[in-house]
């Protein structure tokens, strides 16, 4: 998964409508709307503003707007390449002056494609990308004596890092974060380990 650094742009003309794609950096609904507000007084004379967003990492919410063209044809179309290109935090709006040639809707889900298509690869040839590891969050908590249990466990699996271990009372607290996928076996593994005991995963 990645995200994006900088604002990446693509523009192209499609039977005299004028298509300006820009994918901007945006990490909740609030850096979202700026955005789009932002761009819809800059472009206040366009027919319309589509857009496609993904936020998160794991991605926890996504959403797309045709923005009045026909349902199916702009928001969905840019949501899948967002999706296809594994990008997240960010929203995709493709901005349109509408040239007076219908385009159908299979014309309108190849042009709202290919405006996405092409910002991404503006921003794959400038390195506007960061790579985003993807890991899940927990804490184990043993009796203080019992505090090198978690590090004999937690080190026998590749990828899991140890946050912090602080002591309360007789409780030895241990938090990590470790790749999602491995959550199920280290939960299995440690209620063997410790006889019963459980991960608690935030």
């Amino acid at each position: 998964m990645r995200r994006l650094n900088e604002v990446a742009v693509h523009r192209f003309r499609e039977k005299a409508s004028v298509f300006l794609t820009e994918l901007h950096p945006a990490r909740d609904a609030a850096e979202r709307a700026a955005v789009l507000a932002s761009l819809r007084k800059r472009d206040f004379d366009a027919t319309h503003h589509c857009s496609a967003w993904r936020e998160g990492a794991p991605v926890a919410t996504f959403g797309a707007d045709d923005d009045g063209e026909p349902s199916g044809t702009a928001g969905r179309p840019m949501l899948a390449v967002l999706e296809g290109a594994q990008a997240t935090d960010l929203i995709a709006i493709c901005i349109r002056w509408y040239g007076g040639t219908k385009l159908g809707t299979g014309g309108l889900v190849r042009a709202y494609t290919e405006g996405v298509q092409g910002a991404l690869a503006d921003a794959d040839a400038r390195g506007l990308w960061e790579e985003v590891r993807i890991v899940r969050t927990g804490e184990i908590q043993v009796p203080a004596a019992q505090a090198h249990l978690p590090f004999a466990l937690l080190g026998a699996y590749p990828g899991i890092t140890v946050q912090d271990q602080a002591f309360d009372g007789e409780l030895a607290l241990l938090r990590f974060a470790c790749p999602p996928e491995l959550a199920k076996a280290l939960e299995h593994a440690w209620q063997e380990r410790s006889r019963g005991g459980s991960i608690r995963w935030d």
